[in-house]
């Protein structure tokens, strides 16, 4: 099995919309409530969000969706989000459970609120690089 390219074994990488006010927002809200280091980041647009992207079967232009991925697995949309709150301090960690809710339903939530993302939170022109103390966490820096 190959491993995910830009990173070391044991770390697993957020992918995230870098335009998106509201995913950029998401980011942030992780790093701070103390996501752990082994998390890493980066944005869809980047040359390694491609890359990672492309490493997980997934086309690498117009991607629309949060994708976490783990060692060869990768979780879409909802499953995503669940299975990074998991790694979060509680209370946060307690949302990690919906997980188990059926997809049909979470996935539903999910895409109503991704298609009027940008309307309802706005949006970036060019991909927002977040500053901050957070040196090394995001892999296009």
């Amino acid at each position: 099995m190959a491993k995910p390219p830009y990173l070391h074994p044991g770390e697993q990488v957020v992918l995230y919309d870098g335009l998106c006010k509201l995913c950029n927002a998401w980011v942030v809200f992780l790093l701070r409530h103390g996501i752990p280091r082994s998390i890493r980041f980066a944005a869809v647009q980047s040359e390694q969000g491609k890359a990672l992207l492309r490493f997980a079967g997934l086309p690498d232009d117009n991607i629309r969706t949060i994708v976490f991925i783990h060692g060869n697995d990768r979780w879409l949309r909802a499953q995503a989000i669940f299975r990074i709150m998991r790694f979060l301090p509680w209370p946060w960690r307690a949302l990690s459970l919906f997980r188990f809710m059926p997809d049909v339903i979470s996935n539903y939530c999910y895409d109503r609120i991704a298609l009027n993302r940008y309307r309802l939170f706005g949006r970036y022109d060019t991909h927002y690089v977040i500053k901050s103390d957070y040196n090394g966490r995001f892999l296009d820096q």
